[in-house]
């Protein structure tokens, strides 16, 4: 009974170490299923006792993101990668929390130690494999190999280590897209800081100077957090880089006291108030000046309750004020709201109450924004007021015919500052809304599926190619491709692999191509098509018998067995005329398609004009 029981419990442990196999056309996987982790306490375990540790001493993870909290171990991590693929493989292994002080990364095959990285921030930025303000690790494997990733993650911040494994090429255009998130976000921010910037020095109020340096120290404080900071603004100096963080977050709670202070105009209701915002602006200094002294585990665990209680004293302040009536009260207290909410989201990430994922890593970057937008409002409600008040006290003061005078002037030249200012943030505004129209327009024009142009840009492009050609008497060629059996392919693979099947046809087409002028579209369906600006026939033959020559050769596998593709291709080499549509080449070559399928397919035909 006792050997089976052992056997039994052998067996659970062995099945702990799941292998993770590497599929070849997926673009990105999450490791948490496949992680194994071992606390080390008192910071004794070397790599080579790691390594011997037996099955029964790791723990098998079984959260969707590795999450500690604060910690002072040093955690062992596990993953067994396998490539079951007969052909090398290379990907990105991407370690997305860049705040983590020490990651000692041992790459291991065969009970060989391969590759040997040390990353954190607190190293400098060029020290690492591969320049990203997160922590990536280049891989590859050689055909059937398994290897083993053992990290060592020690660091006075949260211990968070959501791993995920990127093909290379998806790495960089997700990366573009979180890239242009951020930069929406920063960028909304900086046009918050110019705009009162330029208010504070028009109009000399000392509410927009501090509601400024709040700003400032905002995006800074998740810059700081989100890695950017340590990526663009000081690479070398790590030390800081955990450090900016207090003081970032310090100088929002700092500034962000002394604004509610004065904007809220708190010094007329009860005198707790102000007792409780000397109290947050002299304990903002405080941390401050500690942060340079003790270290930045005891400081954030000091900073994030500190941070909390300043937001709820500016949402409870803007709450009596919002009772008492003023509608620039109103929209200070649905700001603070929404900041308070971001980084109530943010504490709890952090000591791993809540998951990491999406929503919890951009919900303080959402709530500051809109907070920012939200007081700047709350700011020109204010002003707008105040002008009101000081223009009726002054028409009540005004008793002669040169004194209205004067006070009209006056009001004429506050406005036209005003529209000036308005001026030139609307074109700010504009300058911003074409950057993004621009980018919304190159998304628009391209099929999300294969990557290549789409039928609508395909119809424009041809249409001003054959306009061209047809004005200076070039010649054009236009390829048009077909999958061979492609409706018997979906019927029999199903439509998941026939998507992976266009997407591999797609970069075998692109692979094909010659020059940036050459343009690849998706047709439609199973059909792509290229537009060769001036190409003459043998030089469209030699592109068309390169891309069919290219899909032949794909080595497409299913379910571990190759399946062959090949693709009819039809060929049109015109030289337009001024009075022909450009509908004309696309029938030509399709009357050429239709021939290559006649002919048995997997061909090219060129069409013969009578």
């Amino acid at each position: 009974m006792r050997t089976i029981f052992f056997i039994l419990l052998l067996t659970c442990c062995i099945a702990k170490a799941e292998t993770f196999a590497v599929e070849s056309d997926k673009g990105q996987s999450a490791l948490y299923p496949y992680v194994d982790f071992v606390e080390d306490r008192d910071h004794k375990l070397t790599f080579d006792a790691v390594t011997a540790l037996p099955e029964n001493g790791w723990t098998h993870n079984k959260a969707e993101i590795f999450n500690k909290g604060y910690s002072e171990s040093i955690w062992w991590l596990r993953v067994h990668l396998r490539n079951p693929s007969d052909g090398k493989l290379n990907r990105f292994l991407e370690i997305s929390y860049p705040v983590l002080d020490y990651i000692d990364a041992y790459i291991v095959s065969s009970g060989t130690l391969l590759q040997q990285y040390k990353l954190g921030d607190k190293f400098s930025f060029d020290k690492r494999p591969i320049e990203h303000r997160h922590f990536v690790l280049p891989l590859e494997w050689k055909s059937q190999e398994t290897i083993t990733v053992y990290l060592a993650v020690r660091s006075s911040s949260s211990i968070q280590v959501p791993l995920t494994l990127w093909e290379q090429h998806d790495f960089y255009n997700v990366d573009q897209t979180r890239t242009l998130i951020h930069g929406v976000y920063y960028g909304i921010m900086f046009v918050m800081i110019m705009y009162n910037l330029f208010v504070y020095l028009a109009v000399g109020d000392r509410n927009y100077l501090y509601y400024v340096m709040f700003v400032l120290c905002m995006p800074l404080f998740l810059a700081s957090l989100n890695g950017f900071a340590f990526q663009y603004l000081w690479p070398n100096f790590t030390e800081w880089n955990d450090q900016s963080i207090i003081v970032a977050l310090a100088g929002v709670v700092l500034f962000g006291s002394i604004f509610t202070y004065r904007f809220l105009e708190l010094h007329k209701m009860h005198r707790l108030y102000r007792w409780i915002a000397v109290g947050l602006n002299l304990g903002a200094l405080i941390i401050i000046g500690l942060s340079f002294y003790l270290s930045y585990s005891i400081m954030i665990h000091i900073l994030i309750p500190f941070a909390a209680l300043a937001c709820i004293y500016a949402f409870s302040s803007g709450s009596m004020c919002w009772m008492q009536g003023g509608l620039s009260a109103r929209y200070y207290t649905v700001a603070w709201t929404s900041l308070l909410a971001g980084g109530v989201i943010l504490a709890l990430n952090k000591f791993d109450v809540i998951p990491k994922n999406t929503f919890t890593e951009y919900a303080t970057q959402i709530g500051s924004a809109l907070e920012v937008i939200l007081l700047s409002f709350a700011l020109a409600e204010r002003i707008n007021q105040e002008r009101r008040m000081r223009f009726n006290a002054q028409q009540d003061a005004l008793t002669t015919e040169r004194e209205l005078r004067q006070a009209r002037e006056e009001a004429l030249a506050i406005q036209k500052q005003a529209t000036e200012s308005l001026e030139q943030r609307v074109k700010d505004r504009t300058h911003e809304l074409e950057k993004l129209n621009q980018k919304l327009e190159e998304l628009s024009a391209t099929d999300q599926l294969t990557g290549l142009k789409n039928r609508r840009y395909l119809d424009n492009t041809l249409a001003e190619e054959f306009a061209r050609c047809a004005r200076y008497g070039h010649t054009l060629s236009v390829l048009l491709m077909d999958i061979d059996h492609f409706k018997r392919f979906n019927d029999t693979y199903g439509h998941l692999i026939g998507d992976e099947c266009l997407k591999d046809v797609a970069h075998s087409v692109r692979k094909g191509l010659r020059w940036p002028s050459d343009r690849a579209a998706r047709y439609g369906g199973e059909e792509f098509c290229v537009i060769l600006p001036e190409t003459e026939m043998e030089g469209a033959l030699t592109v068309a018998e390169r891309i069919r020559r290219n899909v032949e050769l794909m080595n497409f596998m299913v379910k571990d067995q190759r399946v062959p593709v090949t693709v009819s291709v039809g060929l049109a080499v015109i030289k337009p005329q001024p009075h022909q549509k450009p509908e004309l080449v696309l029938e030509y070559a399709d009357s050429a398609l239709y021939l290559s399928k006649e002919a048995g397919r997997n061909k090219v035909t060129v069409h013969k004009q009578n």
